[in-house]
């Protein structure tokens, strides 16, 4: 499973990349905003910034809505870099922008998936990566989990190569879940991939045995 970090903070980046575990970076507006990134050439720089760091594939959103506008957008973000995968909308000119990006070997990742349908089309139109966003799901009732599980069974009984990219993760059970059902790639906070990392016994453990060994050495 692939571990991905959706952010758009740079010093997260570099944290989660120094652990050894982080294979790519989404984003997307929101969390550019959120960084005070403003602008088209400094989101432009701040992409190429991410590339610097990690060494997998990061995900860079278009804005335009109409597939004139996501095939322009598009071709600018995946020049930027090899490493950038064209993140496009769960739309009907998304649709025909991935089909467009797929047939001349440009990555994507199709995001705004809600339902098993969606990503059945996103497959067909060659997306790379679908996005079904299961905390969001989750926040209306609707279990998130299970629309992993309904794609996964989908994509392996015609053999899709589209890789299931579990998004809006918000949690360590989350990812824990979504590695059981077999989603190929998770993409949430650093806090959700630092919460593996904790157990009370693993502290007690590690505690115990430094007051043990204290003991033995004065």
């Amino acid at each position: 499973m692939k571990f991905f970090i959706d952010t758009a903070n740079l010093d997260q980046i570099k944290e989660a990349q120094a652990l050894g575990v982080l294979d790519g970076v989404t984003t997307n507006p929101s969390l550019m905003a959120k960084e005070g990134i403003t602008g088209k050439n400094n989101i432009l720089k701040h992409y190429v910034d991410i590339c610097e760091i990690v060494d997998g594939d990061v995900s860079a959103e278009v804005i335009a809505t109409d597939f004139e506008g996501m095939i322009k957008e598009g071709e600018e973000l995946a020049e930027l870099n090899e490493q950038i995968v064209v993140k496009l909308p769960m739309t009907k000119d998304g649709i025909k922008a991935c089909k467009y990006f797929s047939d001349k070997g440009i990555k994507t990742n199709v995001t705004l998936v809600f339902s098993a349908g969606q990503a059945l089309l996103a497959a067909k139109a060659g997306a790379t990566y679908v996005s079904p966003f299961i905390g969001r799901l989750d926040d209306v009732s609707t279990d998130g989990l299970n629309l992993i599980d309904e794609i996964r069974l989908i994509y392996d009984n015609y053999a899709f190569e589209t890789q299931i990219l579990a998004a809006s993760v918000r949690n360590t059970m989350h990812i824990v879940n979504c590695a059981k059902i077999g989603a190929d790639v998770m993409t949430g906070p650093l806090s959700s991939i630092l919460g593996l990392l904790k157990h009370p016994l693993t502290d007690l453990g590690l505690e115990q045995f430094l007051a043990d060994y204290a003991k033995g050495n004065k």
